[in-house]
This record gives structure tokens, C-alpha cells and sequence, in this order.
């Protein structure tokens, strides 16, 4: 028989991209290190900083008179509260909810043991094999987006998965939104650095929907991050007071530097990164009550000698497992990040510390991983290569987590030890012939054969298959289908609003 040759493997393997699990409903457990000791005492860390320290509320009289009508007593901006109450206002929103996609089928549910991937978030800058490192543009953003509607692997488009720099501050965000509804079906983010680019979010998400289903359902979420240590900005509470009063869903992730933003000891970083995080919960559900909520943790270490976040390491990875556990106690969905990385590019440093924080993330039970594929150089580039990569190895973990270890009576394949004598093989048996073309999970970019074949297709390393995948992806991009008038009305929207809005690039 004729050896098919890696060429023709991948043009058959691109048109399996889009086929894909809208996301993961998993069947492994959580991994749980801590004993009830040890939560308990982060637990209490976290009240006393509620109760004893606060959390400051800044730039927004709105959300200081929503504290006060709630009958909070306020020192100044600094908001203090009983941990009892915090917690059951955060019991007030949902354990598990649905973000509706434009396509039904690409829905996702978040919470419980649910588990959704999203690509990387808010890079500059853009990395690839030939064009190298370069400032963000709409042309790679869209490449971008069209890559993270085609893998199967990843469930949800975020947003910014790179800066479009060639595009106005004030004007990007239209551009960006418009570019995820019609390029793409599956579930989005909306903006957040200012209340206007909020509210657009919400009203384009609304003419996607329609008024009645999004009255009813989570279209779209935002993401936002505390400014640790213990302040909240107007960027997160007019954020909140626009998707949750809205009904949609808010991410508040701190983003803490242990040393930096957060004392150096990894305990009292959980515990603040608990408590900024609840706080705002309970902020949340004083402006709505229900209205959905992620429990978001980006605990990074640092280079005390150059200030440098360090990701993938020992410090961070037991942050998650401690955070996971803490929002199951707190009933909250969570948030943690995914393939990270310091690498400027696709190499060994690269490879090891994205598997040990992916790895972590994935155990801990994040239910919405953002920075999932694509990060580099601590976030401050997307690699074209390093998303297909990440997501590549996206699959294995899906593997893992919806099916773990089955032991029916067809695993166990007794047939088979019937059929093949001592000394045989298995190659051959029917319970192979049955079971063969989804035994295994098989990575669409390693190479597992022999180093003759490897050299018949040109010796090529990872980064270059992953290069040559991409650009196969997107040379078989075809659009999903997208109403007509639907697309005429985002068409009109954004064109309107664009002449209202003065270009500024800051």
C-alpha cells in the first residue's frame, strides 16, 4: 500500500478544523491539594482583608453611591464589608451559565464542570516564521480571528488577539467586534477601557441577538482587571454597571505580581487576589442581582532582580490549584490563564513553561481560559506559529478531561484477548478494527514517524509545520453565514458611530 505522505495528511486534516466540541464538559476530577486546614486559613485571610483592610473604589461617585445605598459605610474610596454579607451577595450570581454564539451550536456553558478555551488577549505586537515581530494590524487581526473560528480546540473567540495599531484608539473596538460577528460564529468578548466602547459592545451584541434574547440570555461578556494591590478603577465599576445591569457577563481577573502588586509570599497573593475578586462580585450583584460573573486569578511570579514576570513557574501553578479550590467554596465560576510564557518565540523556554501553567490551569478547573493559544514574550505578542501550536496540544487536554478513563465493557476488550493468541498481536483484531480511528488523540503538528519519511517532507521542525498549517488554514477559510440584514445593520451601526467619534491614538 502507497505511504500517504504529510502533505496529503494535512489537506485532509484542515477540513476536520471546524468540526469541533463546542466546549468541554468534564468527566476527570479537580485536583485538590490543599486539605481543609490550609483553606480554611486562606479563607480567613481573605475575610480579614474584607472585614480589616478593604478595597479602594476609585474615580466613580456612581459605584460609591451604589455602595452606600446598600448600606456599606465607606472611609473615603476604601470599602469595608462583612465577609459573611460579601459572600452571600457573590452566592447571587450564577454557579454555571450559557454565553450564546451567534451560531446555536457553538454555544458555550461556563461554571460547574464546564471548561471553555479562548485564544490570547490584548498583544501589540505580532510574531511569525516570515514576517518576524512587528506592531499589530487589522490584517493580522482578522487572520487572527478567521485561525481561532477554524481550530476546533478553541471554543471562543476572546477579543483583542492582537492590537489592530494601524487602527484609532477610539474607533478599534468597532472594527474588532465587527470583525469577530462576521468572520466568526462562535462566542466573543466586548470592550472595556471606556464606558461609550462598553455600551457599543452591548448594542451591537444586540442587534446580533435581538433585544429579547439578550434580555433573557449572556451574549457577551467583558474582562476586566483590578489595579492591585486592593483598587478597583473606573474602568472596572463602569464596565460592571454596563454588561452586568445589562444582564451580560463581567470577568474581574487580578492581575498580581507577587513582590509587586501583592506581597512575595504565594499565600497572601491568593487570598488578595480572593478578596479584590469577590468584592467586586458582590459590587456586581448590587448592581444587578444574577447578573453573571467569572472569579478571574492571574497570579505570576517575578525576576526579583529585574522585575520581569517568570510564568509556568512552581509559585503560579499552585496559585491556580488554590484558586480553584477557593471559587468552588465561593460557588463562582473561574478564570485563570493558559499557555504562558516569557519566549520571545516558539522554543524550548516556550514549550515548558506554556505546558506547566496550561497543565495547572487545566487541573485546577478553570472554566474560562483565556490566553489559552498564542501567548508570547509575557503577553506582549501573539505568535501565528505559537497559536496553532498551543492550540494543537489543546486537544490532548480536551481528551483528558471529557473522557478520562473508560472502563466499559468495550475498553476492556475481551473479545479480543479471545481472538489474539499468545505471542500475536493486536493489529489485526476486530476490537482494533472497531475502535482504531478514535483510540488516540493525534496531534496535527508532531511528528511520530520515522526520520526517513521526516526527511522525505523536508526535515521541517514545529515551528515551520505550524507556519505551513496556518497559512493552509487560512487558504481554506470560507466565512460562516450571517443574516443579511443583520449584517447591514452592524454595517450601518459602525459606520454611524465612527463619524460621531473623533480619531485619537491614545
Amino acid at each position: 500500500m502507497a505511504r500517504r505522505t504529510r502533505a496529503s495528511r494535512d489537506r485532509l486534516d484542515a477540513h476536520k478544523e471546524i468540526a469541533a466540541s463546542p466546549w468541554i464538559q468534564r468527566k476527570f476530577p479537580f485536583f485538590d491539594p490543599l486539605d481543609e486546614e490550609q483553606i480554611v486559613k486562606l479563607e480567613s485571610q481573605v475575610d480579614w482583608i474584607l472585614e480589616e483592610i478593604g478595597v479602594a473604589f476609585r474615580d466613580d461617585e456612581d459605584a460609591l453611591k451604589i455602595w452606600k445605598d446598600a448600606g456599606i459605610k465607606l472611609d473615603g474610596d476604601i470599602v469595608r464589608a462583612d465577609a459573611q454579607w460579601v459572600r452571600a451577595q457573590c452566592s447571587k450570581a450564577p454557579k454555571e451559565f450559557t454565553q450564546l454564539a451567534r451560531n446555536p451550536a457553538r454555544s458555550v456553558k461556563i461554571g460547574g464542570n464546564n471548561q471553555v478555551f479562548a485564544p490570547i488577549y490584548g498583544a501589540p505586537f505580532v510574531r511569525d516564521l516570515k514576517g518576524g515581530r512587528r506592531y499589530g494590524d487589522m490584517d493580522s487581526f482578522e487572520k487572527l480571528v478567521k485561525l481561532s473560528y477554524m481550530h476546533p480546540n478553541l471554543h471562543h473567540g476572546g477579543l483583542v488577539i492582537c492590537e489592530p495599531c494601524d487602527v484609532p484608539v477610539s474607533k478599534r473596538h468597532f472594527d474588532m467586534l465587527y470583525a469577530h460577528m462576521t468572520l466568526s460564529d462562535k462566542p466573543h468578548l466586548g470592550a472595556i477601557t471606556e464606558m461609550s466602547r462598553a455600551q457599543d459592545s452591548v448594542d451591537m451584541a444586540e442587534i446580533v441577538f435581538g433585544k429579547e434574547v439578550m434580555d433573557n440570555n449572556c451574549v457577551i461578556m467583558g474582562n476586566v482587571n483590578t489595579n492591585s494591590p486592593l483598587l478597583v478603577d473606573r474602568v472596572v465599576t463602569e464596565a460592571i454597571r454596563t454588561y452586568s445591569a445589562r444582564g451580560q457577563g463581567i470577568v474581574v481577573v487580578p492581575f498580581i505580581l507577587s513582590g509587586a502588586m501583592g506581597p512575595v509570599s504565594t499565600a497572601a497573593s491568593i487570598a488578595q487576589a480572593m478578596a479584590e475578586a469577590m468584592m467586586v462580585c458582590a459590587f456586581s450583584q448590587l448592581v444587578r442581582p444574577g447578573a453573571p460573573f467569572v472569579l478571574g486569578n492571574f497570579l505570576s511570579s517575578m525576576s526579583l532582580k529585574s522585575g520581569a514576570p517568570t510564568f509556568g513557574m512552581p509559585e503560579p501553578v499552585v496559585s491556580n490549584y488554590a484558586i480553584g479550590q477557593l471559587a468552588r467554596r465561593a460557588g463562582l465560576p473561574l478564570r485563570c490563564g493558559g499557555s504562558l510564557t516569557a519566549s520571545k518565540i516558539e522554543d524550548a523556554q516556550a514549550a515548558y513553561e506554556s505546558a506547566d501553567s496550561m497543565h495547572s490551569t487545566m487541573l485546577a478547573g478553570a472554566n474560562f481560559v483565556l490566553h489559552a493559544a498564542g501567548w508570547m514574550e509575557g503577553g506582549l505578542c501573539v505568535g501565528f506559529e505559537k497559536l496553532i501550536m498551543d492550540a494543537d496540544r489543546l486537544g490532548s487536554y480536551q481528551k483528558v478531561l471529557s473522557e478520562g478513563l473508560d472502563v466499559s465493557d468495550e475498553a476492556f476488550a475481551r473479545d479480543a484477548y479471545q481472538e489474539v493468541e499468545p505471542g500475536g498481536h493486536f493489529l489485526g483484531s476486530a476490537h482494533t478494527m472497531r475502535n482504531y480511528q478514535n483510540a488516540f488523540y493525534e496531534p496535527a503538528l508532531s511528528d511520530s514517524e520515522n526520520v526517513e519519511s521526516w526527511e522525505e517532507g523536508g526535515a521541517k521542525d514545529m515551528r515551520e509545520r505550524a507556519y505551513d498549517r496556518w497559512n493552509l488554514m487560512l487558504n481554506q477559510y470560507e466565512p460562516p453565514p450571517i443574516d443579511s440584514a443583520v449584517k447591514e445593520e452592524l454595517t450601518t451601526y459602525v459606520a454611524k458611530r465612527k463619524e460621531e467619534i473623533p480619531d485619537a491614538w491614545y
